[in-house]
């Protein structure tokens, strides 16, 4: 292909991940943002293949259209609710991928051709490193994807303790280097072939080492590291092919992950160091016996309540989703302007298993973007409000963040819900959120409980709602 040509279809592939990346911070920009994305990632994909001309265009056409089918399917299948089980997937699908260029670099330049030289001296210093470092970062983020996907999904629970994590995680880092080395290193075939073997199992096991002891409330925040993983993987790749439109790529996907990932280690007031720890929430239970003046009631009570509110505040978490109950929390919110209440939406950055997911969740109900509002837009507003509806969050909303020091949230900023005049949460039981403590929250004099399904109640509520707006 031309030089010119390729540098333009360069240019604009380029140019489509920028504009893309800007317009995906706006909720209302943020799916033509994801086309663009898409469309330069495509032609990235495509123009990368045609310049290192290893590869028939039919494979290509071929390869595009059972990778589009494999990932329609899955988007179509998925809900809304499992957004976060999706991303996980791909980056997995990413990580793999780029394992897979370096590792057929190599098989191309060490083991097809009849040749004595090592891949160090076919490929040069920065490729073969380059090469190996992808293999690495690949697995890592194929692995640990994986578990990162089952334990988002409960298949697999709980946050195990592995005995001495740092001295594994260094052995298995230091002989997925050694392997490594001695695979572009050596001139044997056998020798080579054994030791990249031996790379990718060891990348495996640092993958599983890594993610195995986090618990499933910090899988969101090792998603998005995951994430930052694949997109180096990419550009490690692209160092190693010498394609500067995949150095590009990899590293603005790098570099976005890990800002999403400070994101939400700030939305939780901790480290990266601490999330990759382990063992935060897990299987701690809050004591129900501490709460001493518990308050609930039901739908027709809580209606009447609502009827005669002027400022209503709706604040959606992770409940909300699991139950299926976006369409029915709008369909209160709907019932309620009918009879002249202001009501917004509440949307904290962690409501959901990673910031954006409570947006789409609720953009699957048609919730108008005006109706949305972030943490920082509305919670100077909470004191004035009238009616505040929590479905289905809980630490997100626990005053003990403010008040509790030692508590395990103590400083994540969240919603002051408590600040308003009256405050109804819909949850099934009183057990804890991820953090496993007491909300202090339920205990208070304006706080009323209404146990039973997020849908149900809200269908409830919703039904007792359109009464009173045709009276």
């Amino acid at each position: 292909m031309n030089a010119d040509i390729i540098a333009l279809v360069a240019l604009v592939s380029i140019a489509l991940f920028v504009v893309g990346l800007k317009r995906l911070s706006r909720i209302r920009t943020a799916r033509s943002g994801n086309a663009l994305i898409a469309g330069g990632m495509l032609l990235a994909v495509v123009l990368t293949l045609v310049e290192q001309g290893r590869i028939d265009w039919r494979w290509i056409l071929g390869g595009l259209a059972v990778g589009s089918a494999v990932g329609i399917l899955i988007v179509v299948r998925a809900q809304a609710t499992q957004m976060p089980e999706i991303v996980a997937r791909f980056n997995g699908f990413g990580g793999a991928a780029s394992a897979l260029v370096a590792l057929s670099l190599f098989w191309g330049v060490v083991i097809e051709p009849v040749s004595a030289d090592t891949a160090f001296a076919a490929l040069g210093a920065t490729a073969a490193l380059t090469a190996v470092l992808s293999v690495i970062i690949g697995a890592v983020t194929m692995s640990g994807s994986v578990l990162a996907e089952l334990k988002l999904r409960g298949t697999l629970d709980g946050s195990p303790r592995i005995p001495v994590r740092t001295l594994l995680m260094g052995l298995a880092v230091l002989t997925a280097l050694g392997a490594g080395l001695v695979a572009i290193g050596s001139v044997d075939e056998t020798v080579a072939m054994l030791a990249v073997i031996g790379l990718v199992i060891a990348s495996i096991l640092v993958g599983v080492i890594l993610v195995v002891p986090i618990g499933g409330a910090d899988m969101p925040v090792v998603i998005s590291l995951l994430n930052s993983f694949s997109g180096l993987a990419a550009a490690a790749a692209g160092f190693a092919l010498s394609n500067p439109l995949l150095i590009i790529a990899g590293t603005v996907v790098g570099a976005a992950g890990l800002i999403l990932t400070q994101i939400m280690c700030v939305a939780m007031n901790r480290s990266l160091l601490n999330v990759m720890i382990g063992g935060f929430g897990g299987a701690v239970e809050a004591d129900t016996s501490d709460y001493v003046s518990i308050t609930s009631s039901d739908a027709e009570e809580a209606a009447m309540v609502l009827e005669i509110a002027e400022s209503v505040v709706i604040v959606p978490g992770y409940g909300l989703a699991q139950a299926r109950a976006q369409t029915a929390a709008y369909d209160v919110a709907k019932a309620l302007q009918q009879l002249g209440v202001n009501v917004r939406f509440a949307i904290h950055p962690v409501a959901g298993r990673m910031p954006g997911h409570m947006n789409v969740v609720l953009a699957e109900a048609e919730v108008p973007y005006e109706m949305l509002f972030e943490m920082d837009q509305i919670n100077q507003d909470l004191p004035q409000t009238d009616v505040v509806i929590v479905v289905g969050a809980n630490d997100v909303v626990n005053p003990a963040a403010n008040t509790q020091p030692n508590s395990p949230i103590a400083g994540m900023p969240i919603l002051d819900v408590a600040g308003a005049r009256r405050v109804f949460v819909i949850k099934r039981s009183l057990s804890p959120g991820y953090a496993g403590i007491k909300n202090e929250l339920f205990d208070m004099d304006n706080t009323t409980m209404l146990f039973g399904d997020a849908k149900k109640i809200l269908d409830e509520l919703a039904a007792e709602l359109q009464k009173a707006a045709k009276r």
